[in-house]
């Protein structure tokens, strides 16, 4: 950051900008108005820095410090100083930052007791009760609340994955949410739901393929796999120990060049030389002939030993 930015009109006016160089590299490379303000920074001396390009405006009083490109964590904050004081990421925005999620938000969702100006980009929530804490520096929706969000937004199925990824990381108490929900809230029915059909092994789950293969095990009342676990050194995708059965799902990415297919065969002929039996099913079967991946497994699976569901 540069120490001093000089006027061309007036050799003899110079602005610090030390202290705002300072603030920027705690903040991702963002300020607002406010804190330049306390910092001693009047208005003209600010209009002065976005005049010569030093402070560039990305919402009413906050700003990028320089012109390298903004992380998305200093796209957040700059969303929050925005929603001003209390606002909080919320929706599909906290479930990313929770990691409950994958998909880096493309429309910032902020909820805020304040009535900020709207911006492109930026979708703001002004909910009754803002339920939020402070995870990694940024105001964030609770969990239980965010969860509750999400499932005003998401299918059944990605809501689902984002409930066992809650569980998986600690952060889910199912009896303390099933109490929290009431009638008539939004999202409130379909969280339920998803509590109720609560599938930990999805959290396991690497891919919506292996999440897919994980709901047909499900829907066809089979028992549940374990998921990417380790049988003889290798890591398989899904395993039932008491029949010893490997299943490996063959996505197209993954298995579709000559020397992935080899090493396939190499696998499969270690596993069941050492006494497991494995099946593979393709992307295709498992998400347009499931149906027949169920008989196909129940005839693999069956055995007294296994209690009907």
């Amino acid at each position: 950051m540069p120490q001093a930015w000089r006027s061309r009109n007036d050799s003899r006016y110079s602005i610090s900008t030390a202290a705002i160089g300072a603030l920027a590299q705690r903040q991702w490379g963002v300020v607002a108005l406010a804190q330049l303000i306390a910092r001693g920074y009047n208005r003209m001396a600010v209009s002065r820095l976005i005049q010569r390009g030093y402070l560039v405006r990305l919402y009413p009083a906050v700003y990028a410090v320089g012109h390298e490109p903004l992380r998305i964590e200093g796209r957040l904050l700059a969303a929050l100083f925005h929603a001003g004081d209390g606002a909080a990421l919320s929706h599909t925005t906290a479930s990313w930052w929770w990691r409950l999620t994958t998909s880096p938000p493309t429309t910032i969702h902020i909820s805020t007791p304040h009535r900020p100006s709207s911006v492109g980009g930026l979708a703001i929530h002004r909910p009754r009760q803002l339920e939020a804490v402070t995870e990694r520096r940024l105001g964030v929706t609770t969990v239980d609340r965010t969860l509750l969000d999400l499932a005003s937004m998401l299918e059944t199925k990605p809501l689902r994955k984002a409930l066992a990824e809650a569980d998986h990381r600690k952060l889910l108490d199912p009896l303390t949410l099933t109490a929290q929900l009431r009638s008539g809230q939004p999202g409130g029915r379909a969280l339920r739901n998803a509590l109720e059909h609560h599938l930990p092994e999805l959290a396991d789950a690497d891919n919506d393929f292996e999440a897919e293969f994980l709901f047909l095990v499900e829907s066809a009342g089979l028992p549940i796999p374990e998921v990417n676990v380790y049988v003889e050194g290798f890591k398989v995708d899904a395993f039932w120990r008491e029949p010893r059965l490997v299943v490996e799902l063959d996505g197209h990415a993954a298995h579709a060049n000559p020397v992935a297919n080899e090493n396939d065969r190499r696998r499969e002929l270690i596993l069941r030389r050492t006494g497991y039996r494995v099946c593979r099913y393709t992307w295709q079967q498992v998400f347009r002939q499931a149906n027949m991946v169920a008989v196909d497994l129940r005839a693999q699976l069956w055995s007294p030993r296994w209690p009907s569901r």
